[in-house]
């Protein structure tokens, strides 16, 4: 999977994202195609969304410089948020083509949170950067920096990930007891999209969510 995002995920979006933020540039272009998403509720608005295994954002964020560009071609659509089933949908790109995209989030029946759970309050930049606990996307950085916000999560050995392409990947371990606040700050660095994985785990999270 890793070598195969190598090869194709990551030299296309590399160029539709940068590419992407120049507005004028791309103003009525020919070539590349667009992809808009609408979420009705909260919990389809802050999703994850990944397109071909690589995550780009949450989906209210991804219009305007955001907006999500790509070549033309045949897409997987990812779109995540602990607690609910996974929205997948392939989606074939023509040239100059815009698709919108209705996301509709289901909870997921099977999902479990633990009883005992530690706070983790975060301060990172970019806030939009997605939180990732023990390998499995719980949501981004906004949800647990503000007033009342925190990501709660079960006591014991927590391998915490925030990533964000176009930066280098923090990765930390945090031990924590039940009822336990800690917080966490922390600035990502400018980097490669080379250095930020796709981070696409299939099952749901059992050790976190929001508070």
């Amino acid at each position: 999977m890793i070598r195969s995002f190598i090869r194709t995920a990551i030299p296309m979006l590399a160029l539709s994202f940068l590419l992407g933020s120049q507005i004028p540039l791309w103003a009525g272009n020919d070539i590349m195609g667009e992809i808009q998403f609408v979420g009705a509720g909260k919990a389809e608005k802050t999703s994850g969304v990944w397109v071909d295994g690589q995550y780009v954002g949450y989906l209210k964020e991804l219009k305007g410089s955001k907006k999500v560009v790509l070549l033309p071609g045949e897409h997987e659509i990812s779109v995540r948020q602990a607690g609910y089933r996974d929205f997948t949908q392939k989606v074939v790109l023509e040239p100059g083509q815009k698709q919108l995209i209705q996301v509709a989030m289901q909870k997921n029946p099977d999902a479990q949170f633990p009883d005992a759970t530690a706070q983790v309050k975060m301060s990172v930049s970019p806030n939009r950067a997605a939180v990732f606990v023990d390998d499995q996307f719980v949501g981004h950085v906004d949800e647990f920096d503000g007033p009342g916000q925190a990501l709660l999560v079960a006591p014991g050995k927590r391998r915490v990930k925030i990533t964000l392409p176009g930066y280098r990947t923090f990765e930390t371990e945090l031990n924590l007891l039940a009822e336990q606040k800690f917080e966490l700050k922390t600035e990502l660095f400018k980097g490669s999209i080379l250095q930020a994985g796709p981070l696409m785990n299939e099952n749901d999270s059992e050790v976190a969510r929001a508070k």
